[in-house]
């Protein structure tokens, strides 16, 4: 409720939140109240399903909570491929009288179908939940739509679309694979204010702080795989190793550190070679970018993959439309025309990115955003 100067109700205030009320009401099915307890415990949904970031390869991850007469009862997240999804999760250590009634959220639309566990909507049916909210659609076509059809047969509210720009952010990565099988694609790279990728002369190797470097570890706890060029494996030998607490506190296992050669011709005596995840590395030999990550999607799961190559392969990449996020790392130096181009390749348009957030990490800026499809 708002008042006057004079301390009077606003009595215009007040019909305008009434009429908002009412549209609310009629285009929603619910009140502003509800609306809003909606979101609220859809944002708890969400930072649950954050945990699950990075790994549920090749399953999205997703975050529920459980709530009744208002109090949050359980909360859960898809841990793993093949293990339980967030839904059972949160419904796992809940007895039938604490679940007869409650709602249910999460970040994604139920699955309907039988994959390597029983569709979550039969498990849901079987509770006593009388509500399902969830935020993104499935965009499997396995999937899609099905969940509130099938629920509400059964007698079950369902509100879909809730937080829905939020919750497809999260699954970005899963969306386009399994709409198209081809991986996400984040390009990351280290610059100077001036696009180098290196120093000139001997000044040195990195470009940016220790800080940003340490951030930039982070991300490889998002991916399934890191893809190089054969220059950048034989000029610094880098170990592509997830060093990030946080994501192995969190289970991330290793991403595959792959190689693209056109010779096959790499020193034996690298660390992707020798260390103790020496497994985890692939080599692909005169094979095209978009066929070397079509095959990353089709044959190792990956549903996301960071290239941290030097400019030719991130040339190659944005020039043939295959970068779908960038994450650059800009250090306040200037290095001049002798310096390596970020973007080793004429484009044959210039590439927009979209949503972009800039963060200021010590004495640098790290800039992420979106690459234009146009």
């Amino acid at each position: 409720m708002r008042f006057g100067s004079a301390g009077s109700i606003n009595l215009r205030g007040l019909r305008e939140g009434r009429i908002a009320n009412c549209l609310l009401s009629v285009c929603y099915g619910v009140s502003v109240c509800q609306k809003e307890i909606d979101c609220a415990h859809m944002r708890v949904a969400l930072r649950e399903a954050g945990k699950a970031v990075g790994l549920t390869s090749p399953n999205p991850p997703v975050g529920c909570v459980i709530v009744k007469r208002g109090k949050i009862m359980s909360r859960g997240h898809h841990r793993r491929a093949g293990g339980p999804h967030a839904e059972i999760e949160a419904m796992k250590d809940l007895k039938a009288h604490a679940l007869k009634g409650s709602t249910i959220y999460v970040t994604l639309e139920p699955c309907s179908s039988q994959g390597r566990t029983p569709p979550c909507v039969t498990a849901i049916k079987r509770s006593g939940i009388s509500r399902v909210v969830y935020g993104s659609r499935d965009p499997n076509p396995e999937n899609k739509g099905r969940a509130g059809r099938i629920l509400c047969r059964q007698g079950i509210k369902v509100e879909g679309g809730v937080l829905e720009e939020h919750c497809d952010a999260l699954i970005r990565p899963w969306s386009k694979f399994i709409s198209t099988g081809m991986p996400w694609v984040i390009a990351k790279a280290a610059t100077s204010l001036d696009g180098a990728l290196t120093r000139p002369g001997n000044e040195g190797q990195w470009l940016t702080s220790e800080a940003s470097r340490a951030d930039a570890g982070k991300l490889r706890g998002e991916v399934d795989a890191i893809l190089i060029g054969a220059g950048t494996l034989r000029k610094d030998d880098p170990a592509l190793t997830l060093r990030d607490r946080a994501a192995l506190r969190r289970g991330k296992g290793q991403p595959l550190r792959v190689i693209l050669s056109r010779s096959g011709r790499l020193p034996k005596k690298a660390q992707v070679f020798t260390d103790d995840h020496r497994d985890s590395t692939l080599v692909y030999s005169n094979r095209s970018l978009r066929a070397v990550l079509k095959d990353l999607g089709a044959r190792h799961d990956c549903a996301s993959v960071m290239i941290e190559g030097g400019g030719k392969l991130l040339g190659d990449a944005f020039a043939k439309k295959l970068v779908d996020e960038v994450c650059l790392y800009i250090a306040p130096i200037l290095c001049g025309v002798k310096g390596v181009p970020l973007v080793g390749a004429a484009l044959p348009a210039s590439r927009e990115l979209l949503q972009p957030s800039v963060k200021r990490i010590g004495k640098d800026l790290r800039l992420r955003g979106l690459v234009s499809t146009d």
